[in-house]
């Protein structure tokens, strides 16, 4: 396994970062039950991996409780733990959601209850909240840091303009910056490069982008992928344009480098995503064992320049997605 630091939090990660979504049974059709969960991530652990991603609204907290009781097992000097906030918690109690100081106060709480710790690595807004002010957010934030229940903070999806203005808020106010954007990025959706990718190189972000296989698009023929479990029941897979903008000649072109180089499709486009500069760690979300062994090989495979292009050549643009 490779290193890096995040950002500029001083943390040092592992390249491949390990999505937790897919952990707990409860609201997912694909989802693992605990046994399958907790030796994923052994694996995981096994093979280096030490940067872990996973969010409240996981199947409702059960993602966060199984990391916890997994990671619980090793030295806490070991594992970089990122979690998120913001989506509704519960669909009967309007105030389980969103950014303001209560909801982040509440929710935080909550997640360091479920994942038995201290104190969270990374704590990152899931979505921009157009019903709080950026302000609110950022003070209850830097409240969450001072206190020590959280070292970092990082943001996730949102549009270039409001990145900006929440680090001109820190900045203006003296509160904690956001340190890491975790956004919608893969060979198959590129709308990040034009604005929010040079945004966080400039302003020294760190970033791990989610769905780096654009749900798995990018793994497997596309002829083959709705014949899967997962391409029939994810609806948020079916409302994903990869299979527009010239998708569909990226997919076979990923086929074509991945029986030339003798590995598979999903390594060929994590190593694509690895040798982007201002990548630090796409965050791989995975359903069996050998899923995390695949991801870990990855960081080995060896794309040279005229691969990159024959890989990039057939984009278009996409409407985007992703942010709401």
């Amino acid at each position: 396994m490779e290193y890096t630091t995040l950002g500029e939090t001083g943390m040092r990660v592992s390249r491949i970062c390990l999505g937790c979504m897919s952990f707990g049974n409860s609201r997912y059709g694909w989802g693992l039950d605990e046994a399958e969960s907790h030796e994923i991530i052994e694996r995981a652990i096994d093979l280096g991996i030490n940067f872990f991603d996973t969010a409240n609204i996981y199947n409702y907290g059960d993602s966060e409780r199984i990391l916890g009781d997994t990671l619980a097992e090793y030295d806490r000097s070991w594992p970089v733990v990122a979690t998120k906030v913001y989506m509704e918690m519960d669909e009967s109690n309007p105030s389980s959601g969103g950014l303001s100081r209560r909801a982040i106060e509440q929710e935080l709480s909550r997640s360091l209850d479920r994942l038995g710790m201290d104190t969270i690595d990374l704590y990152q807004i899931h979505r921009w909240d157009y019903d709080t002010a950026i302000e609110e957010t950022l003070d209850a934030l830097d409240d969450a840091v001072h206190r020590g229940d959280v070292h970092a903070i990082g943001a996730s999806s949102m549009w270039a303009y409001q990145l900006l203005k929440a680090l001109n808020a820190s900045d203006r106010h003296g509160l904690k910056r956001f340190a890491t954007m975790q956004n919608h990025y893969s060979l198959a959706y590129r709308e990040e490069e034009r604005e929010m990718l040079p945004l966080c190189r400039e302003e020294s972000l760190g970033v791990i982008p989610w769905s780096p296989l654009a749900k798995g698009f990018l793994a497997r023929s596309h002829d083959e992928l709705r014949a899967t479990k997962r391409g029939r029941s994810d609806t948020i897979l079916h409302r994903r344009p990869y299979d527009a903008g010239g998708g569909i000649e990226i997919n076979e072109r990923v086929g074509e480098l991945a029986e030339d180089h003798g590995v598979s499709m999903a390594q060929i486009a994590l190593a694509w995503q690895l040798h982007k500069d201002w990548v630090d760690a796409p965050i791989v979300g995975v359903t069996s064992v050998e899923h995390v062994e695949e991801a870990v090989e990855a960081v080995e495979v060896d794309l040279s320049r005229a691969d990159m292009e024959y890989l990039e050549e057939p984009y278009e643009p996409l409407p985007v997605k992703g942010h709401r």
